[in-house]
């Protein structure tokens, strides 16, 4: 098999890979499925599309690689910061700290972390949402492989910024995005592309709005900029501007509504706004975990009837915690069909049916980021991005739709390999571009760092014991040590203070866990285990640390 996978990946120039005998789901103008279908590639690009003449007992599905057009992949690190709190807290405690204190090696790990959860869901290209540092993005996906829509977060207005963002001038954002643009654009084998981005429109002036215009016309690039995601941001420009509704309305009225706008959530619109983004082709990211969580339900039927181009994201891992557009997929379908109640009075389970919501995550998100004219689907002459699903699986199997299955059964499990521009990037379910495994283990260690240095602190949800704050009885003090995220747990029983207290329990065994601060080594034995080496066990901002169990036979 590695033979196999080496062949695969040095392939020389010229050379022709044939993919065959597989369910060939294409996406072309025609809606065409080839049930024992063919693709043929050379170097990056597709020469032939049609029937396999030979059939072989199992067969794998391919299907072109799927699009991701909202995700922060800065905010990788984030993930968990800030779950269940309101929106203002989640942005002004959470959010603005963490993004403002990361360094662009932050944000190049954080990246390769976010990458790989996107190859591993059969994404093979995406549109950053906005981050701090686009260099250290642009490093990590290089290494990955894969193909990214780039954008710098910018704001030169708004409450409760971090101080080292309040003295950003409109002119300076636009310079910093012009910068990047000249330095990484077209870059990694035209993988990258740089657009300009909009936080939102409350920390935007009406300079920073119509500079970032003109600058993406000049370009010929796209604007990426979060729009109508909750009531209160159309009262604020209700009230501000003049307008009638709200940021649709106020953004047509400025002529920032045009076609390389990329609308993500778009949530609170009315009809009027719905025919706005149609008429100056607007494309819109719908995020539905995202949506579900704070910010509201999309008129996304509304808009698809419309014939407004929507595609799927899935937002930050602050926010959404799964960056999985097979997720989104299946949650698309059901929030949709749920939300018809409101309007109905019953759920419609005819409303976005499995063909469109594939469609959302390919073609739609190819136009989307404004590469639909070589991605997005499988067709000759446009670039060779696919995966290969196995859906010989207790998933997916039987399979009587195969677009259905697709949509509602397949999960990241089921996805095999990946291939970006031509070039393997995950075979077997093994990412070839990195070390995974040193990647996450890195990625731990400077989250912490960052959390730290942004001053984030996470309060405990539950009752968590840990030594020194352990309860004494009898002369004898009990506590329970708990692992990184709860993955194990230790009850530790003996003298105050003693080397060598007795620990009674031990669940769920880790070997393989390291200590945020110091390492505390366990002896085991068949008869009980004894900790060898004092140190506070639990530390740090969250007041949960992990400790490394020294090697010993198996429990």
């Amino acid at each position: 098999m590695e033979d196999e996978r080496q062949q695969v990946l040095e392939k020389k120039k010229g050379s022709i890979l044939i993919l065959h005998d597989a369910l060939i789901v294409t996406m072309d103008s025609q809606s065409r499925v080839f049930k024992n279908g063919a693709v043929a590639i050379r170097d990056d690009t597709i020469i032939a599309v049609g029937q396999s003449q030979d059939i072989i007992s199992q067969v794998s599905t391919v299907i072109l690689g799927l699009i991701n057009t909202h995700v922060h992949t800065s905010q990788q690190l984030g993930r968990g910061i800030a779950d269940d709190v309101d929106l203002m807290t989640w942005l002004h405690d959470r959010i603005w700290p963490y993004e403002s204190n990361m360094t662009e090696d932050d944000s190049y790990i954080s990246t390769l972390l976010c990458g790989i959860e996107l190859i591993h869901s059969g994404v093979t290209c995406f549109a950053e949402a906005g981050g701090q540092h686009v260099s250290g993005m642009a490093r990590a996906v290089e290494l990955l492989g894969i193909r990214a829509c780039l954008t710098q977060s910018v704001m030169d207005t708004g409450e409760g910024l971090p101080p080292s963002w309040t003295n950003r001038t409109a002119e300076e954002c636009i310079q910093s995005q012009k910068d990047l643009y000249k330095k990484h654009h077209n870059s990694a084998d035209g993988r990258i592309r740089i657009w300009f981005g909009l936080r939102q429109i409350m920390n935007s002036t009406d300079r920073l709005l119509t500079q970032t215009r003109d600058a993406a016309q000049q370009l010929n690039t796209g604007i990426h900029m979060h729009v109508a995601e909750i009531p209160y941001e159309n009262q604020v420009v209700v009230e501000r501007q003049g307008v009638d509704h709200g940021t649709v309305t106020y953004l047509d009225k400025i002529k920032l509504l045009q076609n390389n706008l990329l609308a993500a959530h778009t949530v609170w619109v009315n009809d009027a706004e719905v025919g706005l983004l149609l008429k100056s082709g607007v494309k819109v990211s719908h995020c539905p975990a995202a949506a579900m969580r704070v910010l509201g339900f999309a008129p996304i039927r509304e808009m698809l009837d419309a014939g407004v181009c929507v595609s799927l994201g899935t937002d930050g891992a602050p926010l959404n915690n799964r960056m999985s557009i097979v997720d989104e997929m299946y949650l698309a379908s059901l929030i949709n069909k749920g939300r018809e109640v409101f309007a109905k009075g019953t759920t419609d389970p005819t409303v976005l049916p499995a063909e469109t919501i594939l469609e959302m995550a390919t073609i739609n998100g190819a136009k989307s980021v404004l590469w639909d004219k070589e991605i997005g689907s499988l067709e000759v002459g446009k670039k060779a991005d696919m995966i290969v699903v196995n859906p010989s699986s207790w998933s997916m199997m039987p399979i009587h739709d195969c677009i259905s299955s697709i949509v509602y059964c397949m999960r990241t499990e089921n996805i095999k390999s990946v291939m970006c521009n031509g070039r393997w990037i995950m075979v077997d379910k093994k990412i070839v571009t990195l070390n995974e495994e040193e990647v996450i283990v890195i990625a731990n260690n400077t989250s912490g760092d960052l959390l730290r240095r942004a001053g984030i602190q996470i309060p405990s949800r539950m009752k968590v014991l840990c030594w020194p704050n352990n309860s004494i009885v009898g002369g004898k003090e009990e506590r329970l040590v708990f692992g990184s995220e709860f993955s194990f747990a230790i009850k530790i029983s003996g003298q105050v203070g003693e080397r060598g207290s007795e620990i009674e329990q031990v669940i769920h065994r880790d070997k393989s866990m390291l200590l945020e601060d110091k390492i505390v080594s366990l002896m085991i034995s068949r008869t009980k285990t004894h900790v060898r080496e004092g140190a506070p066990v639990c530390g740090g901002g969250t007041g949960v640390s992990a400790i490394e169990l020294a090697k010993a036979p198996d429990f």
